[in-house]
């Protein structure tokens, strides 16, 4: 779909699976706060993965799943797609990662081959070990969770956007898009070699140990614009953004890029006294950076668009995750 309007953006993006999705996930987590910790635990629920204290480090402890749908329609992306996504998960954190576990569930062994391919494909992509797992033989669905853990010498959280800071977006345009429904996805990691790979996301925790950034999320299945709703909303905070000034791939459909799942794309929140060289350090690694908005106290959402201006979320009457 070519959105004509900004209502028309505002429309497609609040009703896309990739954020509707999220808004039972409250349901679990007010459950489970008594729970959440007993000591040691620095961040939890709505970061991209929990901080445990661990001496003068830190751990880095993350899970995803892949949608059923995805792994049916192709195992092998599936495959790959379980690593990335816990791979950028520690990165977006300013950590490194350590291992990898996994649990499958197949209705039958015609999925092995290709989904367990996918995996190891994407295991030595960004040179991390897969250590162990649970298998479900014969279950209803495919299905496909793997867990990660990292670590950290300092941190970047998504609850600690300030007010008056740029928001950059930062990502690899270097790839290509296609999609396999339900996602829309731009890859910029095949056809890359791991240490190509491995040098542009080992921009995170550098720029998180030099001091010049605190905030981070990467961008997943929400797309940009519902991923920093999401940090907006841990952060209690509010963001005027222009989709003009959003880098994009040519031949890319707006639309579906702001709702694409990213290979290589973060949301910072920077000291404007800080954004310039944090754009160089992407920049060297040939990662394009852009200030794309600022945040602000007031807890609303906002997008210009042309000459238009309309509110996406206005966060004091509307959650996207409930946390």
């Amino acid at each position: 779909m070519k959105a004509n309007s900004l209502k028309d953006i505002i429309n497609e993006i609040k009703s896309y699976p990739g954020i509707t999705r999220k808004r039972n996930i409250h349901l679990i987590t007010d459950e489970l706060q008594s729970v959440k910790n007993f000591g040691d635990v620095i961040a939890d629920f709505g970061e991209d993965a929990a901080v445990i204290k661990s001496g003068d480090e830190y751990l880095l402890l993350a899970v995803d799943g892949i949608w059923s749908d995805l792994i049916e329609a192709n195992p092998y992306n599936a495959g790959k797609a379980s690593i990335m996504v816990n791979v950028n998960d520690i990165y977006a954190m300013g950590g490194r990662p350590i291992a990898l576990i996994n649990v499958i569930g197949v209705p039958d062994n015609s999925y092995y081959p290709e989904l367990v391919r996918g995996i190891k494909k994407g295991c030595e992509k960004f040179r991390v070990p897969m250590v162990g797992g649970h298998l479900h033989p014969n279950t209803k669905e495919a299905s496909l969770s793997v867990s990660i853990l990292g670590k950290a010498k300092k941190l970047l959280l998504s609850d600690n956007a300030r007010v008056g800071q740029d928001i950059i977006f930062t990502v690899d345009l270097e790839g290509q898009g296609y999609q396999c429904k339900p996602v829309i996805s731009w890859d910029s990691n095949s056809g890359k070699t791991t240490d190509q790979v491995l040098e542009r996301l080992e921009i995170l925790p550098i720029i998180a140990e030099k001091g010049l950034c605190e905030t981070a999320k990467d961008v997943s299945n929400g797309g940009l614009l519902g991923t920093l709703a999401l940090l907006l909303e841990f952060s209690k905070k509010g963001a005027i953004i222009n989709l003009n000034r959003i880098p994009k791939p040519d031949g890319f459909i707006f639309m579906d890029w702001l709702k694409a799942f990213l290979s290589y794309g973060f949301i910072l929140t920077s000291d404007k006294a800080n954004t310039e060289q944090i754009i160089a350090e992407f920049t060297k690694k040939r990662i394009k950076a852009a200030v794309i908005g600022e945040i602000k106290e007031k807890r609303e959402f906002l997008l210009l668009f042309n000459d238009e201006d309309e509110v996406l979320y206005d966060l004091e009457n509307e959650s996207i995750t409930g946390i």
